[in-house]
């Protein structure tokens, strides 16, 4: 038997998604993975800048301490929208709300 698996042969990741599932808390799960991927998604640059981020009702909030980066960011809405969504294998968000 495998190590990743439960007794009835389910992996672990898929009963702990289920479970994740049935309390309500899936999507919190998919915006957690995601929001900890921010570096890899963004880069250095950005991350480094990055003060406070979190997602609420489909939006995801960004707070920078740069104004420049979030110019540059505010131009590539649809990019990163895209890249968020991508990386959640669904729509995650729908919009960015930067300060």
């Amino acid at each position: 038997m495998k190590k990743d698996r439960n007794l009835n042969g389910i992996p672990i990741k898929e009963a702990i998604d289920g479970y994740f599932k049935a309390l309500g808390m899936e999507d919190k799960i998919h915006e957690t993975r995601v929001l900890s991927k921010w570096e890899e998604l963004m880069g250095d640059a950005v991350a480094k800048r990055t003060e406070e981020l979190f997602i609420r009702e489909k939006v995801l909030y960004i707070e920078l301490n740069s104004s420049v980066m979030r110019d540059e960011l505010h131009q590539s809405k649809s990019e990163i929208i895209a890249k968020i969504n991508g990386a959640a294998g669904m729509e995650l968000i729908t919009d960015i709300f930067l300060k």
